[in-house]
């Protein structure tokens, strides 16, 4: 993959761990603990985290946005996590948490000018992908107000450019009409991760062995698993298609700044891959997509 796709997707790759290294710091789960949520797993937080700029939402609107989750699971955190503490009170949580967090890997040089330029950099690019697909995580993410902080404001902004993927993402995989777990199956199934990861999405064996036996009727997946060609044509275009819908925001921002933005984002990524804190494997395919 060339052009301007390869380079959309290249900025995912770098932004994404910016923004996902909330979901397992520690001082992430040590603010979720303070709020009232139990930490003894990661999800009752996850869902808080991240579904706190819809405001106060059902499991409806979560299972929507969010997409790859089980409704099942999601009904065991969602509007329950609300009873714990407001969209509010999360959102002010989360932002101590990211600073905590970010301190703890980068320490002073959150307060230098290259955290400062960075975050004026990726800001620009986050404001051109607002408003995205209303009522998207992106679109939410949007909707809030900038920290004044540069660290906090360059994670907020990786948050709204990664829902914003995210949000064209999903739109990609509808229009391939693959549903939430014939999506995590038929990802799968070209690598993107083995398919005991994908079990963390809450999906019971009969769910994914369902999901297998129609993708298998389509001709998407082999009888051992594997995508067939056609398979692995689909997804490649559900990929470029995602691409696509990414794009604006790195066009708006010019190759120059986008270039400058990998320079200085570069020694950052490197110090949260080598902290160990996220996971090797993972259901987003970062790395193998």
């Amino acid at each position: 993959m060339t052009g301007e796709p390869a380079r959309v997707r290249q900025m995912w790759h770098l932004m994404e761990p910016l923004h996902a290294v909330l979901y397992y710091a520690p001082a992430a789960f040590e603010e979720a603990a303070a709020l009232g949520y139990d930490t003894e797993e990661r999800w009752a937080s996850y869902f808080a985290w991240r579904a706190a700029p819809l405001g106060a939402s059902g499991a409806d609107e979560v299972v929507r946005t969010f997409h790859s989750f089980a409704p099942g699971m999601v009904d065991r955190h969602v509007p329950a996590g609300w009873a714990v503490a407001g969209p509010d009170a999360v959102l002010a949580a989360r932002l101590r948490a990211v600073d905590r967090t970010y301190r703890a890997l980068f320490g002073d040089r959150v307060e230098g000018a290259g955290f400062s330029e960075a975050a004026a950099l990726a800001r620009r690019a986050a404001e051109a992908a607002a408003p995205g697909v209303p009522g998207g995580l992106g679109a939410a993410n949007s909707a809030l107000p900038w920290p004044d902080a540069p660290h906090l404001t360059l994670w907020q902004a990786a948050t709204v450019l990664r829902e914003h993927r995210g949000d064209g993402h999903i739109a990609a995989l509808t229009g391939a009409g693959l549903d939430p777990v014939e999506s995590l199956v038929s990802f799968a199934a070209v690598g993107a991760a083995p398919a005991e990861v994908f079990a963390s999405r809450g999906w019971s064996a009969e769910e994914w062995g369902a999901a297998r036996l129609r993708l298998q009727e389509r001709g998407l997946l082999a009888a051992d698993g594997a995508a067939t060609d056609t398979g692995r044509e689909l997804r490649a275009k559900v990929e470029l298609r995602t691409d696509e819908e990414a794009a604006a925001p790195w066009r708006a921002l010019g190759e120059a700044g986008r270039e400058r933005l990998v320079e200085l984002l570069g020694e950052p990524w490197l110090e949260v891959i080598g902290s160990r804190l996220l996971p090797s494997e993972n259901t987003l395919g970062i790395g193998k997509v």
